[in-house]
């Protein structure tokens, strides 16, 4: 089993969020993580979708979520050059007599302290997911209240990477997508 990274952009409409976690728990994968905002064309959502399985399972997934409305274009980027990133808010209890500590610690990983209360501070750091783990392992040291992360977001480094206005041509002239969902 290996993770995999998949990269769907669906249409921006309620529901299909819903429909496509639903298509992975019916097929008995677990989502490691998933994050989803706006793709750079209005009205498209960009879903990045971490899963772990094998690639056949995955690859039977990814055609099965490409046939369903609202969905514009799937790819498993796993096996491209990517950057992947991570965005974590980590509150740490400190005292006056810890606080430089953790501050030479969050500037040895090039994050940035956010908010500073008497008993803790809240650290914001991007990276790649080791990155945030070991960052993650020298704070539990002082202890850690709070962890907020938002999952994995990847995208195919260079030219490549999905040609959204020409999948949603193909959408809009009906050559792209079957009219009704598919069966469970």
């Amino acid at each position: 089993m290996a993770k995999h990274t998949i990269i769907a952009l669906v249409e921006d409409r309620p529901g299909v969020l819903n429909r496509v976690a639903s298509l992975f728990r019916r097929r008995g994968f677990n989502i490691e993580s998933i994050a989803v905002g706006h793709a750079e064309t209005p009205g498209i959502s960009r879903m990045t979708i971490v899963v772990d399985g094998s690639t056949v399972s995955v690859e039977q997934v990814r055609k099965q979520l490409d046939k369903l409305i609202n969905v514009v274009r799937v790819t498993d980027i796993t096996e491209t050059n990517l950057i992947a990133r991570e965005l974590a808010l980590v509150k740490v209890k400190s005292t006056p007599g810890t606080r430089g500590e953790i501050i030479e610690i969050v500037d040895i990983y090039r994050a940035k302290i956010v908010d500073v209360s008497l008993d803790s501070v809240v650290v914001e750091v991007t990276g790649d997911e080791d990155k945030i783990e070991s960052l993650l392992r020298l704070l539990k040291v002082y202890g850690v209240k709070e962890i907020a992360r938002t999952g994995r977001i990847a995208i195919q480094r260079g030219i490549a990477g999905p040609a959204i206005e020409e999948e949603k041509a193909h959408v809009r002239a009906g050559r792209g997508k079957k009219a009704v969902e598919p069966e469970a």
